[in-house]
């Protein structure tokens, strides 16, 4: 066995892909990755710095890594990824017990650390790197399911968003990097590919030949041996014809729209600056429900931005209701410093707003309890995952209107099958978010029960 290892990924999937590609730096700096971080003798917690409550459990982590360099193994202690970027000034003072620094951008700077050649702040431009397709990598999702980050950076102005100063402008990649790193993730096997980045509706635009995002996933659906394709984060506005067509009709390309659209009130997206009001909101909602056939639609909602009257949460709740969204996150807001929103004096009381969070989500349950309980007795197509967190004699799954990490899953109770197989099962039973499935053999019959070895 080699140096050991261990790594904490936080935040978002664009994040876990940056984890991926220092896992892949330590695989080629010889170290062996271990679970337990009382193993390690390099600990690396990469940060999310995008709010609050992330910020929070970005440090509350680390100072929880700091007790192995007493009580375990560690030699050293890294600290990557956004929060590092916005505060290593403070944080390299304040937290005199973390032996390195790496930016949002400086993930390929963890070979310098494992080598005992790096100073201690590496901290970069943040626009100074995106991942390309020849960039070492691991994946660590189950079920044979990978994130493509196919930008980095944003160009849009929102006012509660800190991501552009974070992680800089736009960069997007070129179509033939990520068809070559889709290529090579098939080949090794991946079946699922979701497409992240911070707007991934802007995709393209940055480059000389300004490629559109549907010419990109009409390549990559074409991909060889891909099942799934599923499109994450795209900013509300007018779809192209072109994309609602591989959206509704091509056999890869699955019918899953991730929108956050963050409000409904014209006063308070005026306020968040997101350039179009209410009832584009629903215009695009009823395009994209009449043009997409079963049709699965994510959105998140921010709710709580200065300025919000009750007036304006009745406007949300009644679009929430109106809409019936298939999966739905409600974040409260978070007043940060450096955003437009952090200048603005009219703060609602953030025990207001934790109350408008839950009502929201109240709200939700109940047409997700709804929806979900109108699939039993249906058939799916399952991307089985593994072994069950419940218990060792089920299998995890989920069909495609499931994102993993965040849409909740299936319990295949009935039935033995492989991480990785695409299988149809027959859904029995229906919780809030979760549903519990058997599998079906081939004849349509149901698969014969696991034998407990």
């Amino acid at each position: 066995m080699g140096r050991t290892i261990h790594f904490v990924s936080l935040g978002c999937a664009k994040n876990r892909v940056d984890t991926e590609v220092m896992l892949g730096v330590s695989d080629g700096a010889g170290w062996d990755f271990v679970d337990d971080p009382s193993d390690a003798e390099t600990i690396v917690v990469n940060t999310c710095g995008f709010i609050g409550p992330a910020k929070k459990e970005s440090i509350d982590t680390i100072l929880d890594m700091v007790q192995w360099k007493t009580a375990g193994r560690c030699e050293k202690l890294v600290v990557a990824g956004c929060l590092a970027q916005r505060y290593v000034t403070q944080l390299a003072v304040e937290m005199p017990e973390v032996d390195h620094f790496l930016g949002s951008s400086d993930m390929l700077r963890l070979r310098e650390v494992l080598d005992d050649r790096a100073g201690r702040i590496l901290v970069g431009d943040p626009a100074s790197w995106i991942i390309g397709a020849d960039d070492p990598r691991r994946l660590t999702q189950r079920g044979h399911s990978a994130f493509v980050k196919i930008a980095e950076g944003c160009n849009r102005t929102c006012s509660f968003c800190a991501i552009p100063g974070i992680r800089g402008k736009q960069r997007s990649r070129s179509i033939e990097d990520i068809t070559r790193e889709v290529t090579s993730l098939v080949a090794a096997g991946v079946v699922e590919i979701c497409l992240v980045s911070q707007d991934t509706i802007a995709w393209g635009r940055d480059l000389s030949d300004r490629p559109t995002l549907a010419e990109l996933t009409a390549r990559l659906a074409d991909v060889p041996g891909l099942r799934w394709l599923r499109l994450h984060y795209l900013y509300p506005e007018a779809l192209s014809e072109p994309l609602v067509e591989l959206l509704a009709e091509h056999p890869v390309v699955l019918p899953y729209v991730d929108m956050p659209l963050q409000h409904a009130s014209d006063a308070v997206l005026r306020r968040m600056r997101r350039g179009h009001g209410g009832s584009r909101i629903r215009d695009l909602v009823s395009r994209l429900r009449n043009r997409i056939p079963d049709l699965v639609f994510r959105t998140t909602f921010l709710v709580g931005h200065p300025g919000e009257s009750e007036t304006d949460f009745d406007e949300l709740l009644d679009l929430v209701r109106w809409a019936q969204f298939d999966h739905v996150g409600a974040f409260v807001y978070s007043h940060e410093e450096g955003t437009a929103a952090g200048s603005m004096k009219d703060l609602v009381p953030a025990r207001t707003a934790r109350s408008r969070a839950g009502r929201l989500m109240t709200a939700q349950r109940r047409i997700s309890r709804a929806r979900q309980r109108s699939r039993v007795g249906q058939e799916f197509e399952v991307l089985v995952e593994g072994v069950s967190e419940e218990h060792e004699l089920l299998l995890d799954g989920r069909w495609w209107g499931q994102a993993p990490d965040v849409d909740g899953k299936i319990i295949l109770a009935n039935g033995t099958a492989r991480p990785g197989e695409l299988r149809r099962a027959l859904i029995t039973q229906a919780a809030d978010y979760d549903l519990v499935a058997d599998l079906l053999a081939p004849d349509g019959l149901h698969d014969a029960p696991p034998v407990h070895a």
